[in-house]
């Protein structure tokens, strides 16, 4: 799945690359599916209206899944992406 990005805010981009993370994960996935679609749907004022507005499976799901790709942003020396996951990751608990 390609993701197209515009000139976006820096809350858009900390969601964006989170939407691009669960793209990997939607055909697999249920939980994924149901988040990714949150977040197209959504129209979230910054990170935190977003997390609110998950359930707790979604945020248990969330908390593996960006371990992993943070994981595998740290491997690969993506420092953005790695500070951008990374953002919503502490805003779960």
């Amino acid at each position: 799945m390609v993701i197209r990005y515009k000139k976006v805010s820096t809350i858009e981009q900390t969601l964006l690359y989170l939407r691009e993370s669960l793209a990997n994960y939607v055909n697999d996935n249920k939980v994924s599916k149901k988040i990714y679609l949150k977040l197209r749907r959504g129209n979230y004022k910054d990170e935190r209206d977003f997390v609110e507005d998950l359930t707790e499976r979604e945020v248990s799901y969330l908390n593996k899944l960006l371990a992993q790709e943070m994981h595998y942003a740290k491997n690969n020396d993506d420092q953005v992406r790695l500070s951008q996951l990374n953002e919503i990751y502490e805003l779960l608990y």
